[in-house]
């Protein structure tokens, strides 16, 4: 299928078929060797995410979560295996844009107003001013900030500071959004209705998500999937489908299926077996 590569119009051939996954991670190892003896992060790590999919990234503090998010987004090489998104290797698929990546810092330039930030990569791309400006208004009005266009990252809350940086990732129409724990800093009543926020957001776009995150309630809300890391060095302990109901809400927390599968993944997280997917 053809894209818009790089946000400026011109479409690249991107070898893409309806069944094919837009993520493929494929036996990925990383061995940080700034030690003598080197530090092993990630541990052959295999997994798919397939179009539209929303799958969640969760476990211990230290288990290689961001540092696989950061190889997916070839911010980072890894030891060995391999990353491919969308059939493009993780460094074509950079720089094609395929994806947007959203961090634990949401990384606003101060001196730039929301607009001027979110119509960066645009900039970058070297899209006209016009063009910009137009995509950058519809995708403020998606996380409904359109009204604070004019205003500094100073002069928002915690939580509109991360929706401008989640609108910065999709003003580049990705394939793929990269969401390494974007709300980690916040208090629960803000997380809580950024989650919900972010639900809205991936159903109205169709952006395939994979999101990191050290909270299980926070991951099973969300996600399709959730894959769980064991302890350094990160492998895969289980594979969870998340068979609750679509759309959900606050509603959905008090449910018994719910509690089951905050139960299941806790249990994975503590070693336990428990039914997963191959």
């Amino acid at each position: 299928m053809y894209i818009d590569g790089k946000g400026t119009g011109r479409r690249v051939m991107v070898r893409e078929t309806i069944d094919e996954p837009v993520l493929e991670v494929t036996r990925v190892a990383k061995t940080y060797t700034d030690h003598p003896e080197g530090t092993v992060a990630l541990d052959t790590i295999s997994f798919v995410v397939h179009p539209g999919e929303f799958v969640s990234v969760v476990g211990p503090s230290g288990s290689g979560k961001s540092t696989l998010l950061r190889i997916v987004a070839d911010l980072i090489p890894p030891s060995s295996g391999t990353v491919r998104v969308c059939g493009l290797d993780a460094r074509s698929a950079r720089q094609e844009r395929l994806f947007g990546i959203v961090f634990q810092d949401p990384v606003l330039f101060e001196w730039r107003t929301v607009l001027a930030n979110v119509e960066l990569p645009l900039e970058v791309a070297g899209l006209p001013r016009s063009e910009r400006r137009e995509r950058a208004m519809q995708t403020l009005g998606l996380v409904g900030l359109a009204d604070f266009r004019n205003r500094y990252p100073r002069q928002l809350s915690g939580g509109m500071q991360r929706r401008v940086a989640i609108a910065r990732a999709l003003v580049v129409r990705p394939r793929l959004l990269l969401l390494d724990e974007p709300f980690g800093a916040l208090d629960e009543m803000a997380r809580e209705r950024l989650n919900l926020e972010l639900l809205r957001l991936w159903s109205e776009t169709g952006v395939t998500v994979l999101f990191v995150s050290h909270l299980i309630a926070e991951s099973v809300l969300l996600a399709d999937r959730v894959l769980v890391l064991t302890p350094r060095p990160g492998r895969i302990a289980a594979k969870i489908s998340v068979d609750l109901a679509r759309p959900r809400d606050a509603d959905t927390r008090a449910s018994s299926e719910f509690f089951d599968l905050v139960n299941r993944v806790r249990s994975a997280l503590r070693g336990v077996v428990v039914d997963s997917e191959p």
